[in-house]
């Protein structure tokens, strides 16, 4: 292998967005971070591995019209390379899910090494991207497990409401069992408040608490409760394109620039 690839192999980075709760903002995170990573010239892989393949259907893609999809790849019956699909970015490209993912856990139950199944995927592909941006299910199973497995870096979004700290110490008790035994590297690019309400104390309450109890893991970019990034998926765009001025496509441009600019550790 070239100089040049290792250099590529070493710059490749793969984020994984978790939490195992639901509606925190993660699918949103997923691929309007993916998109303004790409807008910023990036070139990046956007991977759902979430069965309900929300981050599909939110860059436009019709699901119905695959022929394969990330299970496949999951499950040895595809190369990754094959299953890539392109989106209305140019530099931003997709490995779609579909609701079969939802059959992973239980298929490749007895299975050696299931846990490794989306990293030894997705790996060829380093040299490819220069971010691979993971959206995982809001639970921690299997598919999330592979996700954490196959990241460099986990990105955590955290909804500021009354129960925004629950459950927060379980998958951070979870990313340490990872790291003793599947992925020694895996480190936490931050944790990311979403869903801000500058209206009322709650939102301000939760986001200083996070600091307060997370430091610098808590990360300077905080993105606003927006209507328009509730819209964007339905109309199959990420919220750059949908509306690029709004005050949710700004905080994911910073986000986007937060995580360019802040080297792992």
């Amino acid at each position: 292998m070239t100089s040049f690839m290792l250099d590529k192999l070493v710059m490749s980075e793969i984020i994984c967005i978790a939490n195992q709760k639901g509606g925190v903002g993660k699918t949103t995170t997923a691929v309007n971070l993916a998109a303004a990573l790409a807008i910023s010239k990036k070139k990046t892989l956007l991977v759902d591995c979430d069965p309900q393949a929300n981050a599909t259907t939110g860059v436009g893609i019709d699901k119905s019209r695959l022929n394969k999809n990330l299970y496949h790849g999951m499950i040895g019956e595809a190369k990754a390379q094959s299953l890539i699909v392109g989106s209305e970015i140019d530099t931003l490209k997709v490995l779609p899910a579909r609701t079969e993912l939802i059959g992973f856990d239980v298929e490749m139950i007895s299975v050696p090494n299931r846990e490794k199944a989306l990293r030894n995927l997705v790996t060829p592909l380093r040299r490819q991207f220069d971010f691979m941006i993971i959206d995982c299910p809001p639970s921690l199973s299997l598919l999330t497990v592979n996700a954490m497995t196959a990241a460099d870096s986990m990105l955590i979004p955290l909804q500021c409401d009354f129960y925004a700290l629950e459950g927060l110490s379980q998958l951070l008790q979870t990313i340490q069992r990872i790291r003793s035994g599947l992925n020694k590297k895996l480190q936490i690019r931050g944790i990311l408040m979403t869903m801000y309400d500058k209206r009322t104390n709650l939102s301000s309450q939760v986001a200083e608490d996070a600091s307060k109890y997370f430091k610098k893991m808590v990360l300077k970019t905080i993105v606003p409760r927006n209507v328009k990034l509730g819209e964007a998926p339905s109309f199959g765009k990420p919220i750059l394109l949908y509306d690029a001025t709004s005050p949710g496509a700004i905080s994911y441009i910073s986000l986007a620039k937060e995580i360019m600019n802040k080297k792992r550790r």
